[in-house]
């Protein structure tokens, strides 16, 4: 198997591993002390579902479309998810997207042996979240 591969699978395990133990420490008869947990599991999800959508573009030759219907989001939901992710950080557009072209060149690139991991790009912006403007 690719490193790039490898990585990506661990990644996916590491989230998953980590969204169950959120799951599991949350109490539903405290609904106030559950609810963070239940978030963090959420971002935990999140990232082995986006991870997940690379490994099935990339490796599996999945169209984006196809992809985004599988994790239950609309193509144009995608592309920026996927720039969030180790396998096709690297190939995503100036404004933030991984384009069907992104995804051609990445394929072309780990077939090649050549995969770019994109662990030498700056971290990406952490999701936009809710912040009250008071403490009311």
């Amino acid at each position: 198997m690719d490193p790039a591969t490898d990585a990506t699978q661990e990644t996916i395990d590491a989230a998953i591993r980590a969204a169950a133990a959120a799951l599991a420490a949350a109490d539903p008869a405290a609904p106030a002390t559950a609810l963070p947990l239940l978030r963090e599991a959420q971002q935990h999800l999140t990232v082995a579902i986006d991870e997940a959508m690379a490994a099935v573009l990339v490796t599996e030759g999945g169209s984006i479309r196809t992809t985004g219907a599988l994790a239950g989001l609309s193509e144009n939901a995608v592309g920026p998810r996927l720039a969030r992710t180790r396998l096709l950080a690297a190939y995503g557009s100036e404004s933030g997207r991984v384009t069907a072209a992104g995804v051609e060149r990445a394929r072309y690139d780990l077939e090649e042996g050549r995969h770019r991991d994109g662990t030498d790009l700056p971290e990406p912006p952490t999701p936009m979240r809710f912040r009250a403007r008071r403490s009311t």
